[in-house]
């Protein structure tokens, strides 16, 4: 498969190191030469010093070949007229990303679909969406919906005080529980678990399970103590903090620490006044303490600097708030953040690579993500007619090590899956597995 991404930025560049891996043809096509010669030394793929608008730059990057053409500068109308051209030059798929809501709507997706561009990203969006997510719950890590809520995945990390340590699955297994492991990460390594192996304290654990079961997970992980979210201070103001005060339950009171006090002024104009905007360093401790940090059920760090966002989560820990998120772009850092245990981590990257992802598979699958912590993605597929994932009962399947299947949706109702279910084709399954995997899962279900 022939990928050509336009731009260097954070999100092209993590897009073309990780299907540089995967074995794809990648070409990456930027202005800014110094930003190409090092991934050009250090990986697989191909470059072109040349703008992505440019229709000479485009031939040049063969996009008439392409099978995908993305376009992540940070510039959106330069990804729009990219993508534009690139449909235009032959490019089979456009993806573009955005930072307008506008175009994601239906009725306007349309319009840029019959001009070719296939899909929209809009990353600072859909991390807003995480992080409300994990804010519902300050005892999760991630939480995850799978057809609408009818499967939810949830991210928990063990503490001694959990009933479910040194114990293996198997003897688990025996009580006909109402939740599947289906991933573990232990000290920056990812397990998809078998019968044989069991949690041990500081594991991040996730479980598949129905929203009604959610209160026995909370109490075998010893999580009963932890507040519900009411207060919330938000540390930035940038364009992942204004997207997130808008999916916030209204039960929430939310505050917003930016020290540029013209963004505090746009940020007046664009949330809702329900929000409170404070003019001010958020690095400041006496600042946030003065501003009630003691008594906050949730801080989340949006700052430019992903240092700045963990150390200020940590910090906050330290004052008492059980719930923490923190942006990290870094991904080196991400493994210091969680030996830091500052708890929910946001990456853009990840988010858009999942988005990435869904569209480079030839079955019907949605809901792809990658698991920030864990080495692992989880995918949504819908079973077609004489695939092969229903020839034969769960067990009998041959899935390739290091895959799980963590439920299905059949007929609008969730279920668990054991080694006998036999998977019917209208079904929607749950897969997870560890990363570069999900091809081979694809086969499944074609």
């Amino acid at each position: 498969m022939r990928i050509v991404i336009a731009g260097t930025g954070e999100v092209g560049t993590h897009l073309a190191k990780l299907l540089s891996r995967e074995r794809m043809d990648i070409v990456l096509i930027d202005e800014a030469e110094e930003n190409l010669s090092s991934l050009d030394n250090n990986f697989d793929l191909m470059t072109v010093n040349a703008s992505p608008t440019s229709i000479r730059g485009l031939n040049d990057a063969s996009v008439n070949e392409a099978d995908l053409f993305i376009a992540v500068t940070p510039y959106e109308s330069r990804n729009i007229n990219a993508a534009l051209l690139a449909a235009r030059l032959g490019a089979k798929k456009t993806v573009a990303r955005i930072d307008n809501f506008e175009y994601l709507l239906p009725k306007n997706q349309e319009i840029f679909q019959d001009l070719g561009i296939n899909s929209f990203i809009y990353p600072e969006m859909l991390a807003a969406k995480e992080i409300v997510a994990s804010m519902k719950m300050s005892w999760i890590r991630q939480w995850w919906e799978f057809y609408g809520g009818e499967l939810i995945l949830i991210g928990v990390k063990m503490r001694v005080n959990a009933k479910i340590l040194n114990i293996p699955l198997y003897e688990l297994g025996l009580q006909n529980l109402p939740y599947h492991v289906v991933a573990i990460t232990r000290e920056n390594e990812t397990i998809i678990p078998r019968g044989s192996d069991a949690i041990r304290n500081n594991d991040i654990v996730y479980f598949t399970t129905k929203k009604k079961y959610i209160p026995h997970i909370r109490k075998i992980s010893g999580k009963e103590h932890y507040p519900n979210v009411r207060n919330v201070m938000i540390m930035g103001g940038g364009r992942i903090a204004s997207r997130t005060v808008e999916y916030v339950p209204d039960y929430m009171q939310v505050k917003i620490i930016e020290k540029d006090l013209e963004r505090c002024n746009r940020l007046t104009e664009i949330v809702d006044n329900r929000i409170m905007i404070i003019n001010g360093d958020g690095r400041d401790i006496d600042l946030l303490l003065e501003e009630g940090l003691r008594s906050t059920d949730a801080f989340v760090a949006l700052t430019d600097s992903s240092e700045t966002n963990i150390l200020a989560s940590l910090a906050a820990k330290r004052m008492g708030v059980e719930k923490t998120v923190a942006e990290v772009e870094n991904i080196d850092y991400i493994g210091m953040a969680e030996s830091l245990d500052i708890g929910t981590v946001i990456n853009k990257k990840f988010i858009a690579a999942s988005h990435i992802h869904q569209m480079l598979l030839d079955a019907d699958v949605s809901n792809v993500k990658s698991l920030t912590f864990a080495n692992a993605e989880v995918a949504e597929f819908t079973v077609k007619e004489r695939s092969k994932i229903t020839k034969n009962p769960v067990k009998d399947l041959g899935l390739p090590v290091g895959t799980t299947i963590g439920g299905l949706i059949r007929n609008g109702e969730g279920m668990l899956v054991t080694g006998n279910t036999q998977i019917e084709a209208g079904d929607h399954v749950v897969v997870f597995c560890l990363n570069m995997m999900i091809k081979k899962i694809e086969r499944f279900f074609n």
